[in-house]
């Protein structure tokens, strides 16, 4: 058993007979009465997310989970193709639990999956990506004072937003936790 001083983004715990990730958590210390913890956790089952508010110091359960570095292959639909890089073994893995990572994965790219014994609890993805613009309008000459923005599409679909003298062919880092442009990538 744990305590709520050991949440963070990312833990997997058990809370009401389900697996939960905790996508987002605030430590509350009001002026009047006890501290509180507020968070956001994911069913990962259903993938349904709910917020939940836990006592400052009270027990929760911290399951140990593991991670296995794979390799992503390619999208069959909803769900994505890994492979395991020492037994060339490939998984199925279903969109609920590759969730908004689809948006950053790209053919060979090397992600962390996270186990339950042998069921896929969730795919942890870098903070950061860099990925190509597939398509984008010319930008308009002398518009970029006003710090204006246009859509760019990315080699995984993703549309994102970025500042006008992106042109098609650029590569951009892209924060993967907000899914917002960070700036061109140097190359």
């Amino acid at each position: 058993m744990a305590t709520t001083s050991e949440i963070k983004n990312g833990a997997v715990l058990f809370h009401k007979g389900k697996r939960m990730k905790v996508i987002q958590f605030q430590h509350v210390k009001p002026g009047k009465g006890g501290a509180f913890v507020r968070t956001k956790l994911k069913d990962i089952q259903s993938g349904k997310v709910i917020d939940e508010t836990f006592n400052g110091g009270a027990k929760i359960e911290l399951l140990r989970v593991e991670a296995k570095t794979m390799q992503f292959l390619y999208a069959d639909g909803k769900d994505s193709i890994f492979m395991d890089n020492q037994t060339y073994e490939q998984l199925l893995v279903s969109g609920n639990t590759v969730g908004d990572a689809k948006h950053y994965l790209i053919a060979g790219q090397e992600v962390d999956l996270l186990f339950d014994g042998s069921e896929i609890l969730d795919v942890r993805i870098p903070a950061h990506v860099i990925l190509e613009v597939t398509h984008t309008e010319p930008g308009m000459r002398g518009n970029t004072a006003t710090g204006a923005t246009k859509p760019a599409t990315l080699e995984t679909g993703y549309v994102v937003q970025v500042p006008l003298f992106v042109d098609e062919g650029d590569k951009l880092k892209v924060d993967t936790r907000t899914g917002n442009y960070v700036e061109r990538a140097k190359t």
